[in-house]
Protein backbone atom coordinates (compact mmCIF):
# COMPACT_ATOMS: atom_id res chain seq x y z
CA UNK A 1 0.00 0.00 0.00
CA UNK A 2 -0.65 2.56 -1.02
CA UNK A 3 -2.69 2.78 -3.68
CA UNK A 4 -3.24 6.27 -5.77
CA UNK A 5 -6.15 6.23 -7.93
CA UNK A 6 -6.04 9.30 -9.92
CA UNK A 7 -9.66 10.32 -11.47
CA UNK A 8 -9.44 13.34 -14.15
CA UNK A 9 -11.62 14.69 -16.50
CA UNK A 10 -11.82 14.06 -20.03
CA UNK A 11 -11.07 17.31 -21.31
CA UNK A 12 -7.59 17.69 -20.08
CA UNK A 13 -5.90 14.27 -20.95
CA UNK A 14 -3.76 15.75 -23.45
CA UNK A 15 -2.59 18.16 -21.11
CA UNK A 16 -2.57 15.85 -18.24
CA UNK A 17 0.24 14.01 -19.71
CA UNK A 18 0.51 11.06 -17.65
CA UNK A 19 3.26 9.19 -18.41
CA UNK A 20 4.86 11.96 -16.64
CA UNK A 21 2.61 12.45 -13.68
CA UNK A 22 2.02 8.74 -12.64
CA UNK A 23 5.66 8.14 -11.84
CA UNK A 24 6.00 11.67 -10.22
CA UNK A 25 3.42 10.97 -7.35
CA UNK A 26 5.01 7.00 -7.23
CA UNK A 27 8.17 8.53 -6.95
CA UNK A 28 7.67 11.26 -4.26
CA UNK A 29 4.85 8.18 -2.17
CA UNK A 30 8.37 6.21 -2.48
CA UNK A 31 10.54 9.44 -0.99
CA UNK A 32 8.52 9.76 1.97
CA UNK A 33 9.83 6.75 3.79
CA UNK A 34 6.29 5.94 4.77
CA UNK A 35 5.42 3.91 1.66
CA UNK A 36 7.49 0.96 0.03
CA UNK A 37 8.30 0.75 -3.29
CA UNK A 38 6.75 -2.79 -3.47
CA UNK A 39 3.33 -1.57 -2.18
CA UNK A 40 2.91 1.51 -4.54
CA UNK A 41 0.45 1.48 -7.05
CA UNK A 42 -0.62 4.22 -9.29
CA UNK A 43 -3.69 4.00 -11.68
CA UNK A 44 -5.43 6.48 -13.62
CA UNK A 45 -9.54 6.70 -14.83
CA UNK A 46 -10.52 8.76 -17.08
CA UNK A 47 -13.89 10.66 -16.41
CA UNK A 48 -16.00 10.87 -19.61
CA UNK A 49 -19.18 12.12 -17.95
CA UNK A 50 -19.04 15.05 -15.29
CA UNK A 51 -20.31 18.19 -14.09
CA UNK A 52 -17.73 20.74 -12.66
CA UNK A 53 -19.40 23.70 -11.01
CA UNK A 54 -21.65 25.71 -13.94
CA UNK A 55 -20.86 22.83 -16.22
CA UNK A 56 -18.97 25.23 -18.98
CA UNK A 57 -17.13 23.09 -21.10
CA UNK A 58 -13.32 24.15 -20.04
CA UNK A 59 -13.92 23.45 -16.45
CA UNK A 60 -11.29 20.78 -15.22
CA UNK A 61 -10.68 18.59 -12.36
CA UNK A 62 -8.22 16.04 -11.19
CA UNK A 63 -9.04 14.29 -7.67
CA UNK A 64 -6.44 11.68 -6.58
CA UNK A 65 -7.58 9.33 -4.03
CA UNK A 66 -4.40 7.38 -1.62
CA UNK A 67 -5.89 4.06 -0.38
CA UNK A 68 -3.69 3.21 2.97
CA UNK A 69 -3.20 0.48 5.38
CA UNK A 70 -4.49 1.47 8.58
CA UNK A 71 -2.16 2.16 11.31
CA UNK A 72 0.07 4.72 10.53
CA UNK A 73 0.84 8.09 13.12
CA UNK A 74 -1.70 11.06 11.67
CA UNK A 75 1.73 13.52 11.69
CA UNK A 76 3.18 10.44 8.97
CA UNK A 77 0.16 10.50 6.80
CA UNK A 78 -0.24 14.59 7.14
CA UNK A 79 3.72 15.00 6.17
CA UNK A 80 3.56 12.32 3.20
CA UNK A 81 -0.02 13.85 2.06
CA UNK A 82 1.31 17.49 2.04
CA UNK A 83 4.34 16.19 0.21
CA UNK A 84 2.44 14.41 -2.54
CA UNK A 85 0.03 17.29 -2.80
CA UNK A 86 2.45 19.24 -3.54
CA UNK A 87 3.90 16.64 -6.40
CA UNK A 88 0.69 16.95 -7.97
CA UNK A 89 -0.26 20.45 -7.95
CA UNK A 90 3.28 21.40 -9.01
CA UNK A 91 2.50 19.10 -12.17
CA UNK A 92 -1.06 20.38 -12.91
CA UNK A 93 0.12 24.12 -12.10
CA UNK A 94 0.10 24.80 -16.04
CA UNK A 95 -3.36 23.42 -16.66
CA UNK A 96 -4.53 25.29 -13.89
CA UNK A 97 -2.77 28.33 -15.01
CA UNK A 98 -5.04 28.20 -18.51
CA UNK A 99 -8.12 27.45 -17.31
CA UNK A 100 -10.59 26.75 -14.78
CA UNK A 101 -9.49 23.35 -12.65
CA UNK A 102 -10.09 21.84 -9.57
CA UNK A 103 -7.56 19.68 -7.93
CA UNK A 104 -8.36 17.61 -4.86
CA UNK A 105 -6.17 14.75 -2.93
CA UNK A 106 -7.83 12.31 -0.54
CA UNK A 107 -6.02 9.87 2.02
CA UNK A 108 -7.83 7.50 2.77
CA UNK A 109 -6.84 4.21 5.78
CA UNK A 110 -8.22 0.92 4.73
CA UNK A 111 -10.01 -1.59 7.17
CA UNK A 112 -7.36 -4.35 7.17
CA UNK A 113 -9.91 -7.06 8.56
CA UNK A 114 -11.44 -6.69 4.89
CA UNK A 115 -8.43 -6.52 3.15
CA UNK A 116 -7.83 -9.51 0.74
CA UNK A 117 -4.54 -9.64 -1.04
CA UNK A 118 -1.42 -11.84 -2.19
CA UNK A 119 2.09 -9.74 -3.41
CA UNK A 120 5.40 -11.01 -4.13
CA UNK A 121 6.28 -6.90 -5.18
CA UNK A 122 8.10 -6.44 -1.83
CA UNK A 123 10.53 -9.71 -2.02
CA UNK A 124 10.76 -9.06 -5.65
CA UNK A 125 11.42 -5.26 -5.42
CA UNK A 126 14.18 -5.90 -2.43
CA UNK A 127 15.86 -8.59 -5.06
CA UNK A 128 15.72 -6.40 -7.62
CA UNK A 129 17.31 -3.31 -5.94
CA UNK A 130 19.33 -4.54 -2.48
CA UNK A 131 21.10 -1.29 -2.73
CA UNK A 132 18.25 0.77 -1.76
CA UNK A 133 17.55 -1.11 1.36
CA UNK A 134 13.53 -1.50 0.83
Amino acid sequence: MPHFIVEYSANIEKELDLPAFLPKIRDKAVETGVFPLGGVRVRAARRDHYVVADGAPENAFVHVTARLREGRPFEVRKEAGNAIFEVICDHLQPIFDSRPLGISFEMQEIDMDFNFKKNNLHRIMREKYPEKNL
